[in-house]
């Protein structure tokens, strides 16, 4: 497990590409008194508009040297192909990013931008790589795991840090769960420096199998239906993932496809954030009142939302 100290020696290269970003409250004067008062951590204004810029950055620049000359490797849907694609970028070497054939167009195009080669496989063939830790063909690439890799989860957890700086009385974080590597990250700093703080994961209903590995005591797979929600949502939770997840977190509050979509629509007509349908399931879950009262922090993980989609989405469609 990752320790407060590595996420503090984390900090001074995260921050060398990633920038701090603002906790604001999620305005809803309609609310009844007593509601939670949610606040919103806005990963979505990373320069590549998602928080996993901060772990890829520190799982790349910490690399030994000369690990990278030949290239780096990495298995995303979208959001981890970026950061690793901009670090990459800024380091003048190569990326190549596995992604499964559902990843968005918009993530596609933003990977190519920055000079990455993506590779689109189907989605079983996809998930075996982050179990392989390699791609035929690609060998000798230094592999960057997504979640499961503690220098990645280190950069994540400076989240954490800042949360608890900005807001020393926070009750609940709520945090979208995908691989697990945001979630184990930030509660890593949570527990360390204010352990009376529940943090709990946010999965779609679609694909949670968070939840139902809390409710049965152990890791357990699930059925997986696509939906707009693409950034986190799998069959099952990485072995190592679940013993973290276990410890570390509260449980996990599930929002439906429908509840993610009014989500990003609140958020977008009222406060003019722009966030990705991960995002939106910590928002849904807090505003369901899932995450009880007090002060709640949802992790805005990234506003990379295909625009065709979030144009039927504030249509109502």
């Amino acid at each position: 497990m990752i320790t407060i100290a590595d996420i503090w020696a984390a900090r001074p290269i995260v921050m060398e590409a990633a920038i701090r970003t603002p906790l604001v409250r999620l305005q809803l004067p309609e609310a009844p008194a007593h509601s939670a008062e949610i606040y919103l951590k806005l990963e979505n204004l990373q320069p590549i508009g998602s928080f996993k810029l901060r772990g890829a950055q520190n799982a790349l620049r910490s690399a030994p040297p000369g690990t990278l000359a030949r290239g780096v490797l990495v298995a995303s849907a979208g959001n981890m192909a970026q950061g690793v694609a901009y670090v990459a970028q800024r380091l003048g070497v190569r990326a190549t990013i596995i992604a499964p054939d559902t990843a968005p167009e918009t993530k596609q195009r933003a990977v190519e931008r920055l000079g990455g080669e993506f590779v689109r496989v189907p989605r079983e063939r996809w998930w075996r790589t982050f179990q392989e830790r390699t791609f035929p063909g690609y060998e000798e690439r230094a592999f960057v795991h997504a979640f499961d890799d503690d220098l990645v989860m280190a950069g994540n957890g400076t989240i954490g840090l800042e949360i608890l700086e900005d807001l020393p009385d926070v009750d609940t974080i709520v945090v979208p769960f995908g691989g697990g590597g945001l979630a184990a990250g930030i509660a890593t700093a949570t527990r360390a420096l204010k352990p009376a703080t529940r943090v709990f994961a946010a999965e779609v209903a679609t694909a949670a199998p968070v939840s139902a590995s809390f409710a049965a005591g152990e890791a357990t797979q699930v059925p997986f239906e696509p939906s707009f929600v693409d950034g986190i949502g799998s069959t099952a939770v990485f072995p190592r993932m679940w013993e973290l997840a276990s410890n570390l977190l509260d449980g996990a509050l599930v929002a439906s496809v429908d509840e993610a979509k009014a989500a990003v629509r609140l958020l977008a007509e009222r406060q003019r954030i722009i966030a990705e349908g991960a995002a939106a399931c910590a928002v849904a879950v807090a505003l369901a009142g899932r995450a009880g009262g007090g002060k709640v922090v949802c992790i805005i993980s990234g506003g990379n939302i295909d625009f065709e989609v979030l144009r039927e989405i504030l249509a109502g469609v």
